[in-house]
């Protein structure tokens, strides 16, 4: 009896544990910067703390991620002191902690990952797929730990040019990166699944591909001041949640992708790898409907925000500028798939062709423009 009582009280203490620890973080920051932040700051300072506490209580994984990336920035920014001349002669800040570093190991490990889903899949090695979760951990950390460095970067530079790195083309593929391998790696464990991986890891490494070749083609990773129309509080807001619905719409997409190779290979009743190594069918579409949902929610959410910031920055909640009106179709897009799923039953292989279809839509709306069209967003331009 004393036994199952301590197994049922241990994830308890744990969760409580973690509960207090972020809530006695969000303490510390108000006892360091309290007096300089604004009530938006506070706002976003008390919905982080409670977020991180709600997915971290149940998952493990994320716990030690959140205090990985913790520990590593602190050191890094420990090792910088208050000059940024130390990143050309510490160590471990050349090889590994800098923005640039991290964020060079981040893509070097998506890459890896997507390679070692694949091998464990088709090799039918379970242990294979397990290094292949371990390594986007550890991609997603270095991720975040670039991005937490280079927020610190930008204000060793001037305090005039300090921002949170949400601001440019760079910046957000690195933060779609992580974001899409955290929701995937959500629901790799939920579902107990991970032939699924190297399909997620695809779209990533497409990003990180597209961010290397930005970074030494364009020389992108150098920190600039912020135009005028980025100095607002929204960015800290509209970006992020703009970004959970990029991320869960491109994993919808993969899942989408292998939804439709399963069930040819099954439907020709092959022996191969995607007949007999996927999840089932009924599994990937139950997950690319979960995940359109999310993405929809906060891309909804971004929307608003993004209209809130127009009126203040612009003087008009919306002008159909074709960032605004390219933003609008991806929206009625997943509104139209959410809608044809719950209300008239549409399932099956058009579905997972939507899905697919819809990350083209949003891909142009997330580049495209900025590529091909002008407008009020022209700041983000290639």
């Amino acid at each position: 009896m004393t036994t199952i009582l301590n197994k049922e009280s241990s994830p308890i203490a744990i969760r409580g544990s973690w509960w207090l620890l972020m809530m006695l973080a969000a303490g510390l920051l108000f006892s360091l910067y309290g007096q300089v932040f604004d009530v938006y700051e506070i706002g976003i300072v008390i919905f982080a703390a409670v977020s991180l506490a709600l997915l971290g209580q149940n998952w493990p994984g994320f716990r030690l991620h959140i205090a990985a990336v913790t520990g590593l920035s602190l050191i890094a920014i420990q090792l910088y002191g208050d000059s940024l001349a130390s990143a050309e002669s510490n160590f471990f800040l050349v090889y590994l902690l800098s923005s640039q570093s991290a964020i060079m190991w981040m893509s070097a490990l998506y890459v890896m990952a997507t390679v070692a889903y694949f091998i464990g899949l088709f090799a039918r090695s379970s242990f294979i797929e397990k290094v292949g979760s371990a390594m986007t951990w550890a991609a997603t950390t270095m991720g975040m730990v670039g991005l937490m460095v280079r927020w610190r970067e930008s204000y060793l530079i001037s305090h005039d040019v300090g921002h949170v790195p949400v601001s440019n083309l760079y910046e957000v593929f690195i933060l779609f990166s992580v974001i899409t391998a955290l929701l995937y790696l959500f629901y790799e464990r939920r579902f107990r699944t991970r032939a699924l991986g190297g399909f997620v890891l695809l779209v990533i490494s497409a990003a990180v591909g597209f961010l290397l070749w930005y970074a030494f083609d364009r020389g992108a990773a150098d920190i600039q001041p912020l135009v005028p129309a980025l100095q607002s509080y929204w960015m800290k807001i509209h970006v992020p949640a703009n970004f959970v619905g990029y991320g869960a719409f491109a994993m919808a997409a993969m899942i989408g992708t292998a939804y439709l190779l399963t069930s040819w290979a099954r439907d020709r009743q092959s022996q191969g790898v995607m007949a007999t190594m996927m999840p089932d069918l009924v599994v990937m579409e139950d997950l690319m409907y979960k995940t359109i949902a999310l993405g929809f929610a906060f891309f909804t959410v971004a929307t608003v925000l993004g209209a809130l910031w127009a009126a203040e920055a612009w003087g008009g909640y919306w002008s159909w500028d074709p960032k605004e009106t390219w933003a609008l179709i991806v929206w009625l897009n997943y509104a139209a798939w959410l809608h044809m799923r719950m209300m008239k039953g549409w399932h099956g292989r058009p579905m997972a062709w939507w899905a697919v279809i819809g990350l083209f839509v949003t891909l142009f709306a997330f580049l495209g423009v900025n590529m091909f069209l002008g407008g009020l967003h022209s700041y983000g331009e290639l």
